[in-house]
């Protein structure tokens, strides 16, 4: 991480103290956490003393089975089957790659996660065209059930929008916010999309009806697609290499 990043970050730990916790990051990038209590009163603070003056995305995160995987395979076939189109078992962690699970076992519900804090989150990305600064707030939402975050739309009218997307696809609410209403889908549309469990296929389709003279919704009926082959044949082609002995052994 470069020098100007570090300066930064100095400079937000002696002014916030423990309000904004620095988080990891693989992309170089300065990333800080707070408690959702504290996110308006940082914001003014960074805007006004730190110069940012610009918000350029609000996104919600689903943490929901975060980092956990659901099936043994190939390495080239681990990420490429998505748990949303059938959740399966997991019990297979001693079972060698030649009798693979059967895909008919059903997913239990205490699925293990690598995520130990509050399931929905929102990302604030910062810039400060004065200082050319860029700076990642992540705040988590303390009620899985019903996640409220408070609305910085007073303090950067950009998040006007960006907040209403958050609260479609996420189902996040902002409190504070002069017109939460969906933004994306259709105002009749039930459920939030971006969910982790929310079915890949959907739940309702819409089809213009010729006899009715209008459109019209129905039960959906896509069938799910597996991307992945259920059946991996033992090939050595997708075998490590085998290393040539030393000469003279």
């Amino acid at each position: 991480m470069s020098r100007r990043i570090e300066t930064l970050a100095a400079r937000l730990g002696e002014r916030f103290n423990e309000t904004l916790v620095r988080a990891d990051s693989s992309c170089g990038e300065l990333t800080c956490e707070l408690a959702a209590s504290d996110l308006r009163s940082a914001c003014i603070a960074l805007r006004d003393e730190f110069g940012f003056e610009l918000l350029m995305d609000v996104c919600g995160v689903d943490y929901l089975d975060y980092g956990a995987t659901e099936w043994t395979s190939y390495r080239a076939t681990e990420t490429g089957f998505s748990r949303g189109v059938a959740r399966r078992e997991v019990a297979w962690a001693s079972r060698p790659l030649e009798h693979p699970v059967p895909m008919e076992s059903p997913m239990p519900d205490d699925l293990p996660s690598h995520h130990d804090k509050p399931r929905f989150a929102a990302v604030y990305h910062l810039l400060s065209i004065r200082h050319n600064y860029r700076l990642r707030l992540r705040a988590y939402c303390l009620d899985d059930e019903a996640p409220v975050l408070p609305s910085v739309v007073d303090i950067w009218s950009s998040a006007d929008w960006f907040e209403r997307e958050a609260f479609d696809l996420y189902g996040i609410l902002f409190d504070g916010h002069p017109d939460l209403r969906r933004i994306l889908t259709d105002y009749g549309f039930i459920g939030h999309p971006f969910r982790k469990d929310f079915p890949l296929i959907g739940n309702v389709e819409v089809r213009y009806d010729p006899e009715r003279g209008r459109v019209i919704y129905q039960p959906v009926t896509i069938e799910p697609r597996t991307l992945v082959p259920k059946v991996i044949r033992e090939d050595s082609r997708y075998e490590p290499a085998i290393e040539e002995p030393p000469a003279g052994a």
